[in-house]
């Protein structure tokens, strides 16, 4: 058994994990993805020396969807801009969210070569969250949809008779490796974020997340 696994129970009014290939429509994953998992955790403790890996995402509320229809811009404000009137730039757009979600995120720290061990870590982000800390408040998805986190213990199981097919879901990115003056290692300043996904499935109310994407790894 894994000594460094730690737990999360994480809840929210609203979440949208935004699928990538719908382009400005965000219409959400039915589940939190692997990705969206690392920025809660991450929120609530970080640190250079680890990462987060995470294993499992635990389903204990019947999966709801809602519409949401809103005003948004189409451009940023330049700071060197004499000024920016939102009504000629203005847009509505569709979103598909999720209501009321209720998740258990299974992750471990791994921790990098000759730093510190991942138990240390293991047992820094389960004192934060016993005592309701964090860096930031975590998110579900977008940061308007905040997040509330508590101990696992008294999380419910998840629901059993939950098993869905959830075809290609993205696992996370891929950053280039960056050297000491956080400039991309290679030379080049334009080097691509590369989305990775997997094929993913819930049995009896749990997503397990494989260690590798499709394509990497073994």
């Amino acid at each position: 058994m894994n000594n460094n696994i730690v737990t999360v129970r994480v809840q929210g009014d609203f979440a949208c994990f935004t699928r990538p290939e719908n382009k400005v429509e965000r219409v959400s994953y039915p589940v939190m993805t692997p990705s969206a998992a690392r920025g809660v955790l991450e929120a609530i403790y970080w640190h250079p020396q680890f990462r987060w890996a995470i294993r499992e995402i635990q389903v204990l509320a019947e999966i709801k969807t809602f519409s949401l229809l809103r005003n948004e811009v189409n451009s940023k404000m330049s700071l060197s801009s004499e000024g920016f009137f939102a009504d000629e730039d203005r847009t509505q757009r569709h979103a598909v969210c999720l209501r009321n979600v209720d998740y258990v995120i299974v992750a471990e720290p791994i921790a990098k070569p000759k730093t510190e061990p991942a138990a240390k870590h293991r047992d820094i982000f389960r004192k934060r969250v016993a005592k309701g800390q964090c860096f930031h408040r975590p998110a579900l998805g977008t940061r308007e949809f905040a997040a509330e986190f508590s101990p696992a213990t008294d999380a419910p199981a998840p629901l059993a008779d939950l098993n869905q097919d959830l075809g290609l879901m993205l696992w996370d990115m891929d950053f280039p490796e960056r050297d000491e003056k956080n400039m991309p290692l290679g030379g080049s300043k334009s080097v691509p974020i590369t989305p990775l996904f997997f094929a993913a499935t819930l049995r009896a109310g749990v997503m397990r997340v494989p260690r590798y994407p499709i394509g990497r790894g073994e």
